[in-house]
């Protein structure tokens, strides 16, 4: 007779992703198109350029001896360097002007390792986040595997509405709770899932509220700019990180994953001082440090240009395939009543509003599984609300995996399912640019 076991509280509360899903479907049906999971473009991944790296580093016994050996925890030093150097390019800043050096850069395994670790250093059961809604599912999961109470704020053109913010915390003071307010999570950079990015004024609305809310408690924003660097359209906002300027409430959260190869499992971030001894100790309980050869090999894709060269070639993939989509769409939907979507000026989603459920048991749903396509159903990237309904008829359109040919194949195997199951009659529907987003959520707080 087998002994029984029991998992720990934490287990029990962890739950599959919702996308595990959907990524299984999409391995199993060779036919079908995914515009679900969030993976890169494939085409565009720079194998000759890892490559040509990869030898020369490795012909030299003194480098290839450097990179194949255990790493630091922190991360290797002259990369920690580049990183914070161009980080601070891209605000056209100093870091003096931010109170930063490299030893508050710390490289990770992903990006999702460091938010991890950052809900580990910071959170205990019954904490409070504040998140976008709608948001990150992945994040989700996690933030629930902790046992932590998630809160979400409305999105409108604008990213985040930090109006509704301050009164929510205005509320969560009201009653006590505001010492349980430990971070609020945004990604503020063509966010995952709807595409929109947070505009200068809410973020500096943003960094009032955290300077201004932290009383007995510090509240930090965890800014999460995966995609920032994916810019192709429209003027370029400064980050969050760049209007902390005493380094005391802004953990940026960045990757390489979605600029350069997600194979290379590297994130980093930069952190107020005091975090990083707390973090390391983390770290040092996950790995030890993260993958050395990868780092050794950033180091040098960075420090010979191949990085910024393959940058600026994703951002006009993406483009590319942005315009493929948004006029497929447009064409596919045209007469179309209650179909709505947004226009990124960078990444990699679409967010799309339809006149039915869009949920994974609804009608449009089953009729899109029988046409050959996928999407993410947006209900996913809300949490269940302390009161109001889930928002039941939106999508998560990705178009990174699939190819320009695919695209408008994909949209049209939308448009049947669409009319399978009831959505899409009646009057042209209108698409939304990033400044005009369809789906203002209000039942959330």
């Amino acid at each position: 007779m087998t002994v029984p076991f029991s998992l720990s509280a934490r287990a029990s509360q962890t739950h599959d992703q919702p996308i595990s899903y959907f990524m299984q479907q999409a391995v199993e049906n060779p036919n079908l198109i995914s515009l679900a999971a969030g993976l890169v473009d494939p085409g565009s991944l720079p194998a000759a350029e890892v490559r040509a790296v990869m030898d020369e580093m490795l012909s030299d016994p003194v480098t290839a001896q450097a990179a194949l050996q255990y790493g630091t925890t922190h991360g290797y030093a002259p990369l920690r360097e580049k990183i914070l150097a161009r980080a601070m390019a891209l605000d056209a800043i100093k870091a003096r002007d931010v109170a930063l050096d490299a030893d508050d850069v710390i490289v990770t395994t992903g990006s999702q390792q460091l938010l991890y670790m950052i809900c580990e250093l910071l959170l205990d059961p019954g904490d409070i986040v504040i998140t976008e809604a709608p948001s990150y599912f992945v994040y989700h999961g996690t933030l629930t595997s902790l046992g932590v109470r998630t809160l979400q704020v409305p999105m409108d053109e604008q990213g985040m509405d930090t109006g509704l913010l301050e009164e929510l915390l205005m509320r969560l003071e009201k009653a006590g709770d505001l010492q349980r307010v430990k971070l609020i999570y945004t990604i503020d950079y063509f966010q995952n899932p709807t595409g929109l990015t947070l505009s200068m004024p809410r973020r500096q609305h943003l960094m009032d509220l955290v300077r201004r809310f932290s009383k007995k408690q510090r509240i930090f924003v965890l800014e999460d700019a995966a995609y920032r660097e994916l810019r192709f359209n429209g003027l370029d906002v400064p980050s969050l990180k760049s209007l902390d300027e005493d380094n005391a409430h802004v953990i940026l959260a960045m990757t390489f994953s979605k600029p350069m190869a997600p194979g290379l499992k590297t994130g980093y971030g930069l952190l107020p001082s005091e975090l990083v001894a707390p973090l390391l100790r983390f770290k040092g309980n996950h790995d030890f440090g993260s993958s050395n050869l990868a780092q050794h090999l950033l180091d040098r894709l960075l420090a010979n240009g191949a990085y910024e060269r393959h940058v600026e070639h994703l951002r006009e993939v993406y483009r590319e395939k942005r315009d493929t989509i948004l006029d497929a769409l447009a064409e596919e939907f045209a007469g179309a009543e209650g179909i709505k979507w947004t226009e990124p000026e960078g990444g990699m989603y679409v967010w799309l509003t339809n006149a039915v459920e869009t949920g994974p048991d609804s009608p449009f749903m089953k009729a899109a599984l029988r046409e050959g396509v996928l999407y993410v159903p947006g209900q996913f990237c809300y949490v269940n609300g302390e009161n109001g309904a889930l928002p039941k008829n939106e999508a998560r359109l990705c178009y990174g995996v699939a190819s320009l040919e695919q695209l408008p194949e994909a949209v049209r195997r939308l448009g049947r399912a669409a009319r399978a199951s009831g959505a899409g009659r009646g009057t042209r529907g209108e698409s939304q640019p990033a400044g005009k987003s369809p789906h203002v959520v209000g039942a959330m707080l």
